[in-house]
């Protein structure tokens, strides 16, 4: 026990789940929870909102538990609500994966069962949990407290800021924004596809999963109109092969972080020598996986598609092993590479490692391929403006000549460094404090152990970033593993803080006043 702790939880995503799942995991004294988060989206944030059956997740269920010490948390979940365990007999089972892929929709559902269940379980021991329907838009350091300010001019006074801010929407690369027939953000798709004519020439603007979804929402709901994808690459994800077992020896988070701790510096050329031992040790193949890593910027989208739909059940591990252990271990390797090389990976091989790494299931590229061959759907590249046309509908220049399309969708991946918007005078406060930096390749810095937030080579015990605020300093900040293992990391952080501080203040309460002493309108910071 390490005594009464009083927390805000700055947004109400997925993140904020983990940490109110580990934090209800913990052996503590009943302490203070605040939760703020602003939008409708309580829990699911935006890629978890009701949607339609087609929009899927593109992990398998035991990578999506929210439970750092239980990865069939969430099967166990699914079996209940859905009374079908994740196999064969799931509506949703992946035949040629032998996985199951589950509807977006549902795994929100799960996230809202987990955080009422961790609120109720941390009420029935004596924790007050509250959630404000506010933005927060103000924090910085009191004492031996943080002060938050919402969006209306309220305070409250917590020990610990966990942030746990969104990234921003699709940029809207061609400032289409207002012009009839242009959709500028796809999500949800039943809401986008419902007002669609179905017999339309549809443009969807990006080939990863977002516009992967929209293809296939588009077809699932009987679009009989043409579909083009159109990005500048043409890159798609890649396919999921059917899973093998095989327990990680080199290429680990652990190695990483033990090479952090001895200040280590690991290139790029290293990561490739651990990777090669790794698929030694399961009987891989490294030029295979050369050629492939290859193949994403040279070989033609479509065989590429039908390549991979081909090899599913491939003997080689080398694909497989690549895509379990990169997101794993990405957020403890990007501090150790060298600057040049993090800039290298974002400006010329950032695309790649999405490709290979957040592949989609092979139900969803069968059913792209059947469109392709169908004629309905065209995989275009080489996209280099997009313009409303006088009277309606749209140019789309390529680098090949122009096409035309009657509705635009923008399926483009948020980048990095684009967070919500609304966050701005948040991070602003934060760098105004002194408590972090804007990191130059998005978000702020962030200490790769805690998580905490650093400034001149300063790591807070009081703030700290979970997701996309942490994009610059870490890597694969959104994917559920990396939120989890994050999660865990800073409330671990937060409880030896804790306890850190009784010790040397014993005369000191932790838990802050009542909620009536401090949350009151003022005028001015």
């Amino acid at each position: 026990m390490t005594g009464a702790l009083s927390i805000g939880i700055i947004g109400g995503g997925a993140a904020a789940v983990c940490v109110l799942d580990e934090l209800e995991q913990a052996d503590l004294e009943a302490g203070e929870i605040t939760v703020f988060e602003p939008s409708e989206q309580l829990w699911r944030g935006r890629p978890y909102q009701a949607d339609l059956p087609s929009v899927r997740v593109n992990i398998p269920p035991a990578g999506m538990s929210v439970r750092f010490t239980d990865a069939g948390h969430f099967e166990r979940w699914l079996q209940a609500a859905t009374g079908l365990a994740p196999g064969p007999r799931h509506p949703h089972y992946d035949q040629w994966c032998e996985a199951t892929f589950v509807p977006r929709p549902v795994f929100g559902d799960y996230l809202v069962h987990a955080a009422t269940t961790a609120i109720q379980r941390l009420r029935a021991r004596g924790w007050r949990v509250e959630v404000i329907r506010s933005r927060v838009e103000h924090a910085s350091p009191v004492g031996d407290a943080v002060e938050l300010r919402t969006e209306e001019g309220r305070h409250r006074r917590v020990g610990y800021a966990v942030l746990c801010v969104g990234a921003g929407h699709p940029a809207d690369s061609y400032r289409l924004t207002g012009t009839p027939g242009f959709v500028a953000e796809p999500y949800p798709l039943a809401h986008t596809v419902a007002n669609l004519d179905p017999g339309a020439d549809v443009g969807v603007i990006g080939s990863g999963l977002t516009g992967v979804d929209t293809v296939l929402s588009l077809a699932a709901r009987g679009h009989r109109g043409r579909i083009q994808l159109l990005s500048r690459s043409g890159v798609l994800p890649a396919v999921r092969q059917r899973l093998l077992p095989h327990t990680m020896r080199y290429f680990t988070a652990e190695r990483f972080r033990s090479a952090a701790r001895h200040g280590e510096i690991i290139g790029l050329a290293d990561l490739i020598s651990i990777m090669g031992a790794e698929l030694d040790s399961a009987g891989g193949d490294r030029a295979a996986l050369a050629i492939e890593v290859a193949a994403v910027d040279r070989e033609d989208p479509v065989q590429r598609l039908r390549r991979q739909v081909a090899q599913v059940a491939a003997v080689d591990p080398g694909l497989r092993i690549l895509q379990r252990a990169v997101p794993v271990a990405g957020p403890d390797i990007w501090p150790l590479l060298p600057a040049t090389e993090q800039e290298d990976v974002l400006h010329h091989r950032y695309r790649t490692v999405m490709s290979l790494c957040c592949p989609m299931p092979p139900s969803s590229a069968r059913r792209l391929l059947e469109l392709i061959e169908d004629g309905q759907l065209e995989l275009v590249s080489g996209l280099r403006r997009v313009a409303p046309c006088d009277g309606g509908g749209f140019s789309v220049q390529t680098r090949d000549g122009e096409l035309r399309a009657d509705v635009i969708i923008n399926a483009v991946s948020p980048p990095l460094h684009r967070l919500d918007p609304g966050t701005e005078p948040l991070i602003a406060s934060l760098v105004e404090a002194g408590v972090t930096r804007r990191h130059p390749l998005g978000g702020v810095h962030v200490a790769r152990a805690t998580s905490g937030l650093v400034a001149e080579a300063k790591v807070s015990t009081r703030f700290y970033a979970l997701g996309a605020l942490a994009s610059g300093s870490l890597f694969f900040t959104f994917g559920m593993p990396s939120i989890v293992d994050r999660a865990h990391d800073i409330v671990q952080a937060v409880i030896a803080e804790a306890a850190a501080h009784r010790a040397e203040h014993p005369r000191v309460a932790v838990r802050q006043p009542h909620e009536a002493e401090l949350w009151h309108a003022r005028s001015t910071v």
